[in-house]
């Protein structure tokens, strides 16, 4: 039975950057946010920190706290028919109990975590959507507070630290599935 990991973690923490290199291990990859893009492109939006954050709360407001599990159960179905799949920007608690219920013993939550002032650097520098200390604070708060992000990072299976380089970050990811194919996918 194919298997789902559901990659969670605060803002700069690297979950892209680890979804990247398990989806290169031949995982499908499905991004739960991508609703949000397609919703402000529908609008006319400008993608800003701001909009993306105004969308996913209206989107959360308007079709629940589960809504973006919700609209991508059908495409996660069929992933995970074919193979393992990552999941990417699952935040609120009620996403993640709406894709347990689900798919059961096939989810496993993976939580990133890292330094919080390791964080704002990171986003500060990254190539695509920086934000500036003072903004990527206020996002963790209002996704803390507004989204209930808080209930996955701290009901994970497993925690990596990204604390250290690339390379090592890639192989803590290596280690932990290589163990999780030998002791949970029997």
């Amino acid at each position: 039975m194919n298997k789902i990991i559901v990659v969670v973690g605060m803002c700069g923490v690297g979950k892209s950057v680890a979804c990247d290199y398990i989806e290169k291990m031949g995982y499908k990859r499905i991004y739960f946010g991508a609703i949000t893009f397609e919703k402000l492109q529908e609008e006319g939006l400008e993608v800003t920190p701001e909009n993306e954050r105004m969308m996913r709360e209206r989107l959360r407001r308007d079709g629940g706290m589960g809504v973006f599990a919700t609209l991508n159960l059908p495409k996660l179905e069929k992933l995970v028919a074919e193979a393992n799949v990552v999941v990417e920007s699952l935040y609120s608690w009620d996403e993640l109990k709406i894709v347990e219920e689900k798919f059961g013993s096939q989810v496993i939550t993976i939580a990133i975590v890292a330094d919080k002032e390791l964080r704002y650097k990171r986003l500060e520098s990254r190539a695509e959507r920086p934000f500036k200390k003072e903004e990527a604070i206020r996002r963790d708060i209002t996704e803390i507070e507004n989204i209930a992000k808080a209930g996955p990072i701290a009901y994970a299976d497993y925690y990596i630290d990204n604390n250290g380089t690339i390379d090592e970050f890639h192989q803590k990811i290596s280690d932990l599935l290589e163990n999780l194919c030998k002791d949970e996918w029997k």
